[in-house]
């Protein structure tokens, strides 16, 4: 390794491999992110997303009250997020119709998920604030992560690197025809 590569960030050669993912940084760096108080919509992207093309804002299925997306930066292939057209932060801000539907469509993002690709089970909850985890605490998203079994192998772990079998339109698609069926 050069001496030029080494002051660029590439390191002192060692036996690891690396995988590059430089398409992470924008989720890291909190591009797309909103950057108003919690309460401001101003900029956020669940706020925005509805207001585009389904295929567009990879929507999978729009109900009365909530709506059904595709996670940008997926935990697995499939990961969906169930999203209040209403901007609120936490969980006890919803309504009761509000609370149903997005029950609702929590199971049925489960049925659809198993139907296309056979997931073994699912984790599914919200980062209640920033301190929880939440990337985006402003406005309340409900995960659906299929899981399958061995699906938890070196690469997430060893290398912090998720290897996803297809592009999130060709997920979208998937999913979205299966929801009218299912």
């Amino acid at each position: 390794m050069s001496e030029s590569q080494t002051q660029r960030g590439a390191g002192v050669p060692d036996s690891l491999e690396r995988l590059w993912t430089p398409h992470r940084m924008a989720y890291i760096q909190g591009e797309s992110k909103p950057t108003g108080a919690d309460d401001d919509p101003v900029g956020c992207p669940f706020c925005e997303m509805p207001k585009l093309p389904d295929d567009e804002g990879l929507i999978v299925a729009r109900g009365a009250l909530v709506f059904c997306v595709l996670n940008l930066y997926p935990y697995n292939a499939g990961h969906l997020m169930v999203c209040p057209y209403r901007h609120v932060p936490d969980y006890t801000d919803l309504d009761d119709a509000e609370v149903a539907e997005l029950a609702s469509f929590t199971q049925r993002s489960m049925r659809v998920i198993r139907s296309v690709s056979g997931a073994h089970g699912f984790n599914i909850g919200m980062n209640q604030g920033n301190v929880a985890g939440a990337g985006i605490a402003g406005h309340l998203h409900q995960h659906v992560v299929p899981r399958w079994s061995g699906d938890s192998n070196f690469m997430p772990i060893i290398a912090r690197t998720r290897t996803l079998p297809q592009i999130l339109p060709d997920t979208r698609d998937l999913l979205s025809m299966a929801w009218q069926s299912v």
